[in-house]
């Protein structure tokens, strides 16, 4: 038996336990729904699927991504309402209706249907310039991709889901706005997330690049953290722009995305080797690229890129810590984010080593007291 932190409520941890279980296993059923469903796909819908499709190659590529994306589109929308919706309510998450959430999952669909064809056209792109190669150009591209991702989701994509209105309490700015100071970052402003209209869970975090950059706080966050608890996530948000953590993610995820498409392209080769030949047959083949890209994703870069991610986040935390120099305000803030949200604290080696991309809460609160141990309470 795992002994808990004092912080952390026992029941709470039982709870979220319960609650990780389930949507694991929601999430492992989804998968393999969506691995199936690809299967049909190849094998009784591509080939024929190009034949009826216009003769003009960008309508053609068009039709044909947007298929893709719509093909397991029934399945995606049952497996979010049994997680996103049904399970979010049974744990006392969920502050949407039905109406609601099926109004967020429509403005996910859209901007799918938006983005899939732009990522997908990189791609071909890189096929039809450099077919022997072409997996190095793909990765460079999605260096830039990353970028402009980074730069503009705050104020393009954010703003379709929440509304994001300015901070007006003023004692709340200037005490943050001291943490932003002593590390040299300007920001456009903070910003107020109304993510209670969606849920009971709380998020902070610093994002934008250059003049898109701003402090979001969700409503909930500031509902229930004291001013030094937040001024200890700040401090930790903080942390990843002195360590250049978003230049560094976007160069190790550069290099992830050239070992999973080199591998991708030599699996490829084996099971389908006139896979870049002609336009048609990059078309027929995709839905089967995108099969193994996933399953290599899975297996390999995404365990790779969490253990990355987690060691930015220690990083982060230690930073936190020496910049606010108050320990007992990190651990109530991890702390309660663990009890409020349902975070498993102590999650078993695979679970972590698959699905963390931050240390769970056991581990932030035994950093805490470590470094507590060698610099003394505030």
């Amino acid at each position: 038996m795992i002994e808990i932190h004092p912080l952390l409520d026992p029941g709470k941890q039982r709870l979220a336990r319960n609650y990780e279980t389930r949507k694991r296993k929601l999430s492992l059923i989804r998968q393999l729904s969506t691995f199936c469903l690809m299967l049909v796909f190849i094998l009784w819908v591509s080939t024929p699927l190009i034949e009826v499709l216009p003769q003009s190659p960008a309508l053609r590529f068009l039709c044909f991504i947007w298929i893709l994306t719509l093909f397991t589109l029934p399945s995606d929308l049952v497996f979010s309402y049994i997680s996103s919706y049904r399970t979010e309510h049974a744990f006392g998450f969920s502050n949407q209706d039905r109406k609601q959430f099926f109004t967020d999952e429509a403005k996910d669909v859209a901007l799918s249907l938006v983005i899939n064809p732009l990522l997908a056209l990189i791609l071909f792109l890189a096929f039809r310039l450099s077919p022997e190669s072409w997996w190095i150009w793909a990765a460079a591209a999605m260096v830039l991709v990353s970028g402009v991702f980074a730069t503009l989701y705050p104020v393009l994509i954010l703003p379709l889901f929440n509304k994001y209105t300015p901070v007006e309490d003023e004692a709340l700015k200037e005490r943050l706005g001291r943490i932003l100071h002593d590390a040299g970052l300007k920001i456009k402003g903070f910003y107020l997330q109304d993510m209670s209209r969606q849920t009971k869970k709380e998020n902070a975090f610093l994002g934008g690049m250059g003049r898109t950059r701003r402090v979001v706080l969700s409503d909930n966050i500031i509902r229930n953290m004291k001013l030094d608890e937040l001024e200890t996530v700040i401090a930790h948000e903080v942390g990843h722009y002195k360590h250049k953590h978003i230049f560094r993610n976007i160069f190790f995820g550069a290099l992830f995305q050239l070992l999973v498409f080199f591998l991708t392209h030599q699996v490829m080769l084996r099971i389908y080797p006139n896979y870049l030949t002609t336009f048609n047959s990059m078309l027929v083949a995709f839905p089967l690229f995108l099969l193994c890209f996933g399953l290599l994703n899975t297996l390999i870069v995404s365990p790779l890129a969490n253990a990355l991610s987690r060691y930015h986040e220690r990083q982060a935390d230690r930073y936190a810590l020496n910049a606010t120099g108050n320990a007992e305000a990190f651990r109530r803030s991890m702390a309660g984010l663990a009890n409020r949200n349902l975070s498993n604290a102590y999650p078993r080696p695979f679970i972590k080593y698959f699905y963390y991309s931050h240390p769970p809460a056991g581990e932030r609160l035994r950093l805490a007291e470590e470094w507590e141990r060698g610099h003394g309470p505030a």
